[in-house]
């Protein structure tokens, strides 16, 4: 079942129980060649354990997302490494919510002033969703992705 629009959403716990469901969480077809999966992103925060910081996205109690951060605080800038919607309940809103989450979880960490993310572009690329929250393109490139700042501070 769907979680309705209005389902409380929750930054969770990986744990050994929701590991398999989360992993099993997909974005569409078109849209894998711009998130890795979870197995992966999970694969990668388990070799660096020192700033993988990762969470599942719950819409209620239905795993609904993926999120994880690099979260480095001897540094004013931390990075949206993963982020992603299972394809089924895309268009809800779950991602807003969980990106608020996202935000206000690194507000609270030391010295953050901004939060970068980068994306790939091309048609359904996930550019325009973070445009839309209020990430601004940097100029900036990474290995082919366009970097993206979001400012956590007043100006």
């Amino acid at each position: 079942m769907i979680p309705s629009g209005d389902a409380v959403i929750t930054l969770r716990e990986v744990t050994r129980a929701t590991v398999r469901d989360i992993c099993n969480l997909k974005t569409t077809p078109d849209q894998e060649r711009f998130v890795a999966s979870n197995a992966v992103s999970l694969a990668e925060a388990l070799f660096y354990p020192d700033i993988a910081w990762y969470r599942a996205v719950y819409a209620d109690d239905t795993p609904v997302g993926f999120a994880m951060i690099a979260d480095e605080p001897e540094k004013p800038e931390y990075m949206l490494w993963r982020f992603m919607i299972d394809a089924r309940y895309q268009g809800n809103g779950f991602g807003v919510r969980a990106l608020d989450l996202l935000v206000a979880h690194v507000r609270t960490r030391p010295r953050a002033t901004e939060l970068l993310v980068s994306c790939v572009p091309g048609d359904g690329s996930p550019c325009a969703f973070y445009e839309r929250f209020g990430f601004k393109y940097t100029g900036e490139e990474d290995r082919g992705e366009l970097v993206m700042r979001l400012a956590l501070t007043n100006p």
